[in-house]
């Protein structure tokens, strides 16, 4: 700091600071990118997608920390690859975020294109991991797996559940170490029981179908003749309640069940009211002789 007189006034005069000030946003810069990379994996350890593996038909968005040339979107192709600029192709499919931001960093370093490349992927698009629900539920189709732990609860509450008319069971079919894979899933023990064994984890290309529920039909000397939906354990008794019991002019005990025995023939008995019902029986209620 200088000093000059300038008749009864002093001026002063200061030097130029340190750093030019065409130096600090890149100082700041640099400063702040350093921090997001320390807070990086608090953020990913946050976000529900951050174990999501990519698949086939995935679009990402791929940036390069100081290099916009290598900024690209693409779309992940059946083979698991995708084109980025000066290496090539690059086989993304199968690995976590995480893991492809580390594969595209070696190609580029290693090719001697950017010495300390930081890259960040963005998923803009779920198409590759995917699970089908089919059947008699209130939203089918396909939905992405977010994550390496969804299961078969949490598919089935992404269809919104199974309609009135669908069934208590429900089949996963798909491929585990390249083989066919089919599993029946009793879909009420997945939420009553709290250690269930059908609670597993569904894959990318695996398929849930729930398929009608078995119904029984009732016809005759009943108050609501028609089919009706065969619950767990239920017996005549509990079936004829369900058609509203006899008119007044049928009777409890005069019943006949007709039922298909393995043969394909048709069996006729006089059932008991507390024998089970099966599926596809069919309960007449005869008319009282009295």
């Amino acid at each position: 700091m200088k000093h000059q007189k300038w008749g009864a006034y002093a001026t002063i005069s200061f030097h130029r600071p340190v750093f030019e000030s065409t130096t600090m946003p890149r100082l700041l810069s640099v400063l702040l990118f350093a921090l997001l990379t320390l807070l990086a994996p608090l953020t990913r350890a946050a976000d529900p997608s951050a174990d999501y593996r990519l698949g086939a038909g995935d679009a990402i968005r791929v940036q390069v920390f100081q290099n916009p040339d290598l900024t690209i979107e693409a779309r992940v192709a059946e083979g698991g690859t995708i084109t980025y600029p000066l290496v090539g192709a690059v086989k993304l499919g199968g690995l976590a975020i995480s893991e492809a931001e580390s594969t595209i960093a070696d190609a580029l370093r290693l090719g001697g294109f950017v010495q300390q490349p930081q890259v960040n992927i963005v998923l803009l698009q779920v198409r590759g991991n995917q699970v089908a629900v089919l059947g008699q539920v209130n939203r089918p189709g396909r939905f992405p797996l977010e994550t390496t732990n969804t299961r078969v609860s949490d598919m089935l509450a992404a269809a919104g559940g199974a309609t009135v008319g669908g069934d208590d069971i429900a089949i996963l079919i798909g491929l585990r170490d390249g083989k066919p894979y089919r599993k029946v899933i009793d879909v009420p023990s997945l939420y009553l029981d709290e250690n269930s064994q059908d609670d597993i984890t569904v894959a990318g290309g695996d398929s849930i179908y729930v398929h009608r529920a078995p119904v029984y039909y009732i016809y005759g000397e009943a108050q609501r003749p028609g089919a009706y939906r065969v619950e767990r354990g239920m017996t005549v008794m509990q079936a004829l309640a369900m058609g509203g019991g006899p008119t007044i002019r049928g009777s409890e005990w005069w019943l006949r069940l007709h039922r298909k025995s393995a043969d394909g023939s048709i069996e006729k008995i006089s059932p008991k009211l507390t024998d089970p019902v099966l599926p596809n029986d069919v309960i007449y209620v005869r008319e009282s002789l009295f």
